[in-house]
């Protein structure tokens, strides 16, 4: 998900494939532009894949939500990353059944807002 002024602006799409060393197919390569202070949030599988008591799964229009909601908060990206990890582990009821892992990224870049790579 591509984070921009504290809220999600797209969907970054790609094929998913398997970890690195672990087979499957290359993974392919997409450039985006991105600015200072952009970020974006990796997530695994699990994280909405879950499943509640009614068989509905998290899904990724809940975790934009989320995202959406989090305030800024002193102590910077971490205890951002720390406190979408918790709002997350609440609205699914405390409950993960799966991996559930979150990698937050902030591009600071520069004046010259040089273009990124993200290796999908």
């Amino acid at each position: 998900l591509l984070i921009r002024k504290r809220h999600v602006v797209r969907q970054l799409e790609s094929r998913t494939t398997l970890p690195v060393g672990l087979g499957g197919e290359r993974p392919s390569i997409s450039q985006l532009q991105l600015q200072p202070g952009d970020r974006v949030l990796c997530y695994t599988d699990g994280v909405i894949e879950e499943r509640n008591a009614d068989g509905q799964s998290f899904g990724e229009e809940r975790l934009i939500r989320c995202v959406n909601r989090i305030e800024h908060v002193e102590g910077g990206m971490r205890a951002e990353a720390l406190q979408l990890s918790q709002a997350l582990k609440q609205e699914r009821g405390g409950h993960t059944s799966d991996d559930a892992t979150l990698f937050l990224i902030e591009w600071r870049g520069n004046p010259a807002n040089h273009p990124a790579t993200l290796q999908e």
